[in-house]
């Protein structure tokens, strides 16, 4: 964990530099009219495989289905362009084989073209496609949740990776866009998933699991006897490790879609796309190390509140709550943790404490 001294020494230096740049906010009002922007970014670094990287199939066709690559899925929505674009150079920036990584984009409809176009210029060399995921498919099994964000189609696209990304795609690290990863992703990549565990992630066992679901789901045994012989955790769903086969032999979309459904009818959570996955695997993921999900710094669903990293150390941060780093330093009012984001940003509006923190070495 890095030291609270130290943290705050970085916050005061790097907003010195800040308070000079004017606040630009790149959130479209409507995603539907979202048009290329690759004159809104500068172009990210050329990041080049260290020594000891296997040689891999220099065509993206080949690589898509490479099960030697690091498979990476992201969905990329307008609103959140400027954290995908972050969270994609923090991977590329601390990795050791950058070129052996292929990113599995997942967008809406008519945003396909131009959001790949400005990927396409401001990551080069990046290899990836761009997948439009059929909002329809979801889109009447939605309940309203405490969060509008929360209510997005796109959002309930980690269910459903097993059918939009190739047969061929074995294995995938989901993650979310308001990320950054300050460790090789190969380390992430390279966790086994033991028995016949379907995915991956850090649980947290010390939170009460009882508060994600309602009385009413508690107190009908019929529905509260998913979790009988099990020991069910809480895990955050914005990182993830998924054995793509598993997930398709056992089906596992069409259990989120049934709970979603009866979700409709029962109103047993508030909470988006996060219940359905507790409630098909929780008590039977496979743990990782609490410090690939330095979760919760955005502060909670409805409060964009400033909170500190958890002890121990720290391989991923997410801000994962209402508060986005990118809308906060926007708007001046940045928590101490926003400024370890603030690196990766690639969004020219923040040119000139990027061009302060060029030798900085924050994380």
């Amino acid at each position: 964990m890095m030291p609270g001294s130290r943290l705050l020494t970085i916050f005061a230096i790097i907003s010195a530099a800040f308070l000079t740049v004017g606040s630009i906010r790149l959130v479209p009002d409507d995603k539907s009219s979202f048009n290329d922007a690759s004159s809104d970014y500068m172009e990210a670094p050329g990041y080049q495989n260290g020594p000891g990287c296997s040689v891999l199939p220099k065509s993206k066709l080949l690589l898509a289905c490479d099960p030697s690559a690091v498979h990476i899925a992201i969905t990329l929505d307008p609103s959140y362009l400027r954290g995908t674009v972050s969270a994609v150079h923090s991977i590329l920036k601390h990795t050791s084989c950058p070129q052996n990584i292929f990113f599995h984009f997942i967008a809406s409809g008519s945003n396909h073209g131009p959001l790949a176009k400005t990927l396409s210029s401001v990551f080069p060399s990046l290899s990836f496609k761009v997948y439009t995921f059929d909002e329809t498919i979801v889109k009447n099994l939605i309940s309203s949740s405490i969060r509008q964000a929360l209510d997005s189609p796109l959002n309930y696209a980690r269910s459903y990776l097993s059918e939009i990304l190739a047969s061929c795609v074995r294995r995938v690290i989901y993650l979310d866009s308001d990320v950054i990863v300050v460790d090789d992703i190969k380390k992430l990549w390279k966790v086994s998933l033991t028995g016949s565990r379907t995915i991956g992630a850090p649980e947290y066992c010390h939170t009460n699991f009882t508060k994600y679901f309602s009385d009413r789901f508690w107190s009908n045994p019929k529905l509260s006897s998913v979790f009988d012989s099990k020991t069910p955790c809480y895990f955050n769903t914005g990182v993830m490790v998924i054995d793509l086969e598993r997930w398709r032999e056992g089906e596992y979309t069409r259990k989120i879609e049934n709970w979603m459904k009866i979700q409709k009818e029962e109103r047993i959570y508030e909470l988006g796309s996060l219940p359905p996955f507790l409630l098909v695997f929780a008590g039977e993921i496979e743990a990782i190390d609490h410090q690939w999900n330095q979760h919760g710094v955005g502060g909670d669903n409805v409060v964009s509140s400033c909170r500190s990293l958890h002890p121990g150390p720290v391989s991923l941060i997410h801000w994962s709550g209402k508060g986005k780093p990118w809308v906060r330093l926007d708007d001046g009012k940045a928590c101490p943790v926003d400024y370890l984001w603030a690196p990766y940003d690639l969004h020219k509006s923040q040119r000139q404490y990027l061009q302060y923190n060029q030798n900085l070495d924050i994380l």
